[in-house]
């Protein structure tokens, strides 16, 4: 898969892989409930994920057990692109949310430590839905950039949950955004929009509606959810989640197909 431009000097693959599933299975809001994967079957799946040209990598504190089980596994570092957040965190079945300079410093310093790497490529503030109040008053995206430029950071956004908060994003001075968008949810079009205008980068998480396939339709959902998606030329990548080698290896084939590589 031809890669795409985050910045000049960071490129993803179209498909990046969400790892919400390789460190929690509480309070998510799949169709149905799972395991979380073995040591041997999170290895194998990275592996098929490097195998298949896939090279971002989607985590997040929120994920539980998920930065410390990637930095056990995840090999070939400098040929990945790993993106976190900051914001949210998940500890004994519940969330918490900190957005506060201290706390994102923190954060951040954790998930270097957890993912065993001296920089990450891309972190979001991870949005509770009060995307303005957070950028505007909160101290998360002045730490974020101010770790960007100490050299922690390559780029920085957010995982938005408004058109406003993302758009906001973009004029203060984010590298991405990270909305929502498939088939049966367009609310957030504006931000694609808006992205392709200003050249900047967007990640569309949700592109299966959180797994409810049934509700997209067509002969083949994921073919009728990633040709709607990629029809928009700003979309810089789809995060999927999966722990099923199966989907993954279908996902890339559909993929290649609706981009004609």
């Amino acid at each position: 898969m031809e890669k795409r431009a985050l910045l000049s000097d960071i490129q993803v693959s179209p498909l990046g892989l969400g790892t919400v599933k390789f460190g929690r299975n509480q309070g998510v809001k799949y169709p149905q409930s799972f395991e979380l994967p073995s040591d041997k079957q999170l290895d194998e799946l990275l592996g098929l994920a490097f195998e298949l040209g896939i090279n971002l990598i989607d985590t997040a504190p929120a994920y539980g057990l998920s930065e410390e089980r990637l930095g056990k596994h995840l090999r070939h570092r400098h040929e990945w692109v790993l993106e976190t957040k900051v914001g949210e965190s998940f500890i004994d079945g519940e969330s918490s949310f900190d957005f506060s300079s201290d706390g994102v410093r923190l954060s951040v310093e954790r998930s270097l430590r957890y993912l065993k790497t001296d920089y990450l490529d891309l972190v979001l503030i991870h949005s509770d839905g009060n995307d303005e109040r957070i950028l505007r008053e909160e101290g998360a995206l002045d730490t974020l950039m101010l770790m960007k430029q100490q050299g922690y950071i390559r780029a920085v956004g957010i995982s938005s949950k408004t058109v406003a908060g993302a758009l906001l994003a973009y004029e203060l001075g984010c590298d991405a955004v990270m909305a929502s968008y498939n088939p049966t949810y367009t609310d957030e079009l504006p931000v694609l929009e808006a992205a392709a205008k200003q050249q900047k980068a967007v990640l569309i998480k949700k592109a299966f509606a959180s797994g409810h396939l049934d509700k997209i339709g067509g002969a083949d959902p994921v073919e009728q959810a990633l040709s709607f998606i990629f029809a928009q030329a700003a979309v810089t990548s789809v995060v999927l989640g999966t722990i099923n080698p199966e989907h993954l290896r279908h996902n890339v084939q559909v993929a290649k197909a609706v981009l004609g590589v």
